[in-house]
Parts: structure tokens; C-alpha cells; sequence
């Protein structure tokens, strides 16, 4: 990897890769971060936030120019294939250069999101020859699992008042709007009940799916594996007997959920019955969703010791119908650019077992109005349920600003690169530019990046030749920011 171009920013990446950084556990990374800066000679220092901030005075004869923010965020999304041993907090992520131009990992998520950002913000820390005024980078922390960093980031700490984001996943793109979003969790405690020592337990479980990132991906409409596994319970319960011992689907907010399995008890005789029944909805699954699913969706079903404890009936039918009734997926496009997605809502978490449920769900929206209404809709629904539903998390839209000074700069920059227009536009996913926007009001703003696809799933992946040009835009950019 060090070998590829710009190398600067590859030989970086590669250290990344080498630096367990999962959400929620970033000391290593902040560690590291923290020695590079050091010893690349710059202010470095970790905020109360757990943000590692690195400042780069200007170049001799650029001191007049406007201090400039490259802000990207140290934590990456763990997800792996169930197949994979791999420990996100003490293993390295095992990546490769594809001959097909691609960079992936072995059987993991790749942290090019947001890792490649990062390592251009290193490049710039420790370059000798690069022209810029004042510099800063800003390295957020846990962005995947709630924007904490940026949510925390100290008023009146950064110096600059242009800030380029660099986690946008299009190459070509400059985005200049991002969606606001609401965490919505549903939680309720029961008293268990004895099993029936004639029945025996299965447990199902779907798995194959794509799954993605719950904004960039949710318009493509792939599978939900939360979705689809109350379909099958919800027959087994009506037709079978079944009865729901545990569930537990998805693992992070911010994805789409990959599988789910449950465990249900239900009578000898209703077995095969069962067995028939997840046959069908593997077939059914597939036909469904074989224009958007690439690989083969696998219901499978094996018999497992009968536990002692179940869920109530009544309790599981509300829990049931609650998740069935849940509104997943796209909510409406943006009336003034109906190829945008405007509101959406992920079920991405269910976790229920040993008298306790957990319901988590992710809702987001560039319209604060809608949000609301959807956030309602959502705690209607499980309230219904005798739930309790908190609403957490939540934090605005980046409305765009077409007139933006850097913008103008910036496609300039990008036509005499590339010989082309770049395309202006917004995306349905939570950029930390709006949090950091609220505490620095006047901030002018874009967001870009090189080409990643499949983010937060293990087919995650980094398009080689949109590393190199899009380091020349930031290298550009800084070299002509404007004057004070």
C-alpha cells in the first residue's frame, strides 16, 4: 500500500490500519495520534472531548491567508463476517490492494470511513514543502455511535473559520447540506416465564445480507434483517405455537442490519412445520430481493437445549406487532430534489433476552419538522407496546449555502484539476459539520472525499485511483485559500 500515490497519504492509511480503533475504544488511536504529532513538530493535544487537535503554523508569505479546519474522525465502524475471528480491539485490520483498483479488507470493515481522511490530515501535518496559511486538523472522536466528539468539541477551541470535512464517500462530489438525526430507543422489562418441558427450541437465523450504511445506502432499499425475521416470527407465533426466547439483530446504529437470529421454543409436532415454514421465506427473501441483493440470503434453522425461561405471550405479541408496525427505510425524497432522500428511519438494533428488551432505532432527516414527525410516529408505535421510548442524540440538519465562499473556490480548484464540473450537492447522512456549525457560527463549510463504497458492512472499500486527486483539492484548496 505504501507504494501507491499519493504515497504521502497511503503509507499514513497503512498505519492507520494497524491501530484498533472501534468506536468507544480509542485510546490506542488517540495514543498514536497524539506521538505523530509530536514528532511531526506541531501543536498537538487531546481536548476534554477526546478529539486530537494538531495546528501547522502558515508558510512563510501565506500568513495573510484564512485559517482552514480539515476535520475527519478517528473511530470506524466494527463489523466483520461471522466467519471472522477477527477482535476489532486488539487486532489490525488485515487490508489489500485488489488488482482491480480497490483496497479491502479481510473479511472486516476496511476504516477507510473514516481513516483516509485522517491520513490526509497527517499528510498535511508532517509535509516540509506543501504552501498553506494556518492549518488546523481536527480528529473527532465516535462519530459512528453518536457524533460525541463534535457534540462536545469546546466553543471558541479552533482557530480557523473554514472547515472542509473530509468524510464524503463520492469522489467528484462537494456536499454542501447533510441530514440532522434522532436516536430512538424502545425499552421495556418482564417477568419471564417457565418453558414447557414438552416443547423443544430452534434457533433461526438470516444472514447474506448486504446491510450498509443506514443513510447513504437506505435509498437502495436492501434487506433489513430485523424487518425480515418478524415476518417468519410472527407466522411461527400464529401458526405454530411459537414462543420468543430471545432475539437479537444488528449491532450499530448507523447500519443497516446484516442478520438476526431468534430463539423460540414451540411443540415437537409444529417442528418440521417450521422448518417448512423458513424454507419458504429463504426463497421468498431471495425473489424479493434479487435485483438489490447480491449474494444468497440464508434462513437457516437448528434445534438448540430447551431453555428454561420464555417471553410472556402477551408481552411478546405487543413486541411482535410493534416491530412489524415499525416504519423502516425511507420516509420521503426531498420535494425539491426528489432523487434526494429527505427523511429515513433504521431499525438497526432489537436485543431481547432474560426479561429485558431493547429496540434502537435511527432516525434521520434534513427537515427538523419531519424528523419530529417521524421520531412521534416511532415513539407511537412502541409506546403502544407499553414501552418506554427516550429520543436522544438528536442534532439539526447542514441546510446548504449554494453562495458559499469556499464552495466557489473550491470548484474552481476541482475544473482546473480535473477538467470538469464538480457536482454540488447534499447528502442523507449525519456529517459532524452541522454540530461543529452550532457552536461556530459563520463557518464556511464543504465536505468531500474520495470514493468508498459498502461503508459499515465487511465489503467496505476504497476506490485507489480518487485517493490521489483528492488529496491534490485539499493541497489546491489550502494553496489559495482566501486572504483575512
Amino acid at each position: 500500500m505504501e507504494n501507491l500515490n499519493p504515497k504521502c497519504v497511503f503509507k499514513n492509511f497503512k498505519a492507520l490500519t494497524q491501530v484498533p480503533r472501534p468506536s468507544g475504544h480509542l485510546e490506542k488511536i488517540q495514543q498514536y495520534l497524539l506521538e505523530f504529532g509530536k514528532n511531526c513538530g506541531v501543536e498537538t493535544f487531546l481536548d476534554p472531548a477526546g478529539n486530537v487537535v494538531m495546528r501547522k503554523p502558515a508558510t512563510p508569505g501565506m500568513e495573510d491567508r484564512q485559517g482552514v479546519i480539515l476535520q475527519a474522525h478517528m473511530d470506524m465502524v466494527p463489523q466483520k463476517e461471522t466467519s471472522s475471528n477477527h477482535n476489532f480491539e486488539t487486532d489490525p485490520i488485515e487490508a489489500r490492494v485488489c488488482e482491480d483498483g480497490w483496497i479491502r479488507a479481510n473479511n472486516t470493515t476496511l476504516g477507510s470511513d473514516d481513516g483516509i481522511g485522517v491520513a490526509a490530515i497527517m499528510a498535511i501535518m508532517e509535509s516540509k514543502d506543501l504552501k498553506h496559511g494556518p492549518v488546523e486538523g481536527l480528529i473527532t472522536a465516535d462519530e459512528e455511535t453518536g457524533l460525541y466528539g463534535a457534540e462536545n468539541l469546546p466553543a471558541g477551541q479552533m482557530q480557523g473559520n473554514i472547515l472542509l470535512n473530509l468524510d464524503t464517500e463520492d469522489w467528484g462530489e462537494l456536499i454542501i447540506g447533510s441530514a440532522g438525526g434522532m436516536d430512538v430507543t424502545a425499552t421495556l422489562d418482564y417477568k419471564e416465564e417457565e418453558t414447557s418441558a414438552d416443547d423443544v427450541a430452534v434457533k433461526i437465523t438470516i444472514s447474506g445480507l448486504l446491510g450498509g450504511h443506514s443513510g447513504i445506502q437506505i435509498p437502495l432499499g436492501r434487506g433489513n434483517a430485523n424487518k425480515m425475521m418478524v415476518r417468519i416470527l410472527r407466522e411461527a407465533i400464529a401458526d405454530d405455537d411459537a414462543r420468543l426466547v430471545s432475539w437479537h439483530g444488528g449491532n450499530m446504529r448507523n447500519a443497516i442490519p446484516r442478520e438476526a437470529s431468534v430463539v423460540v421454543t414451540l411443540p415437537k409436532e409444529n417442528l418440521a412445520d417450521v422448518k417448512e415454514l423458513c424454507a419458504t421465506y429463504a426463497e421468498t427473501f431471495n425473489e424479493e430481493y434479487k435485483y438489490i441483493e447480491t449474494e444468497e440470503i440464508k434462513v437457516t434453522v437448528e434445534e438448540v437445549a430447551l431453555p428454561a425461561m420464555q417471553t410472556p405471550e402477551e408481552i411478546q405479541d405487543n413486541l411482535v406487532d410493534a416491530i412489524y408496525a415499525c416504519h423502516d427505510g425511507v420516509w420521503r425524497y426531498i420535494p425539491s430534489m426528489p432523487e434526494k432522500v429527505e427523511t429515513s428511519s433504521n431499525l438497526a438494533i432489537i436485543d431481547i433476552e432474560g426479561g429485558k428488551a431493547s429496540i434502537a432505532i435511527l432516525a434521520r432527516s434534513s427537515s427538523d419538522t419531519k424528523k419530529d414527525e417521524l421520531c412521534t410516529s416511532l415513539e407511537s408505535c412502541f409506546s403502544m407496546a407499553g414501552m418506554k421510548v427516550a429520543l436522544t442524540g438528536g442534532y439539526g440538519g447542514w441546510n446548504p449555502n449554494p453562495e458559499s465562499p469556499v464552495l466557489k473556490a473550491m470548484v474552481e480548484q476541482y475544473k482546473k484539476l480535473n477538467g470538469e464540473e464538480p457536482i454540488v450537492s447534499v447528502v442523507h447522512a449525519g456529517l459532524e459539520c452541522s454540530i461543529i456549525m452550532a457552536k461556530y457560527p459563520g463557518m464556511d463549510v464543504v465536505s468531500f472525499g474520495p470514493t468508498l463504497q459498502y461503508p459499515h458492512t465487511p465489503s467496505e472499500q476504497l476506490k485507489i485511483d480518487t485517493v490521489e486527486p483528492f488529496w491534490n483539492l485539499i493541497v489546491a484548496t489550502l494553496e489559495n485559500a482566501p486572504v483575512k
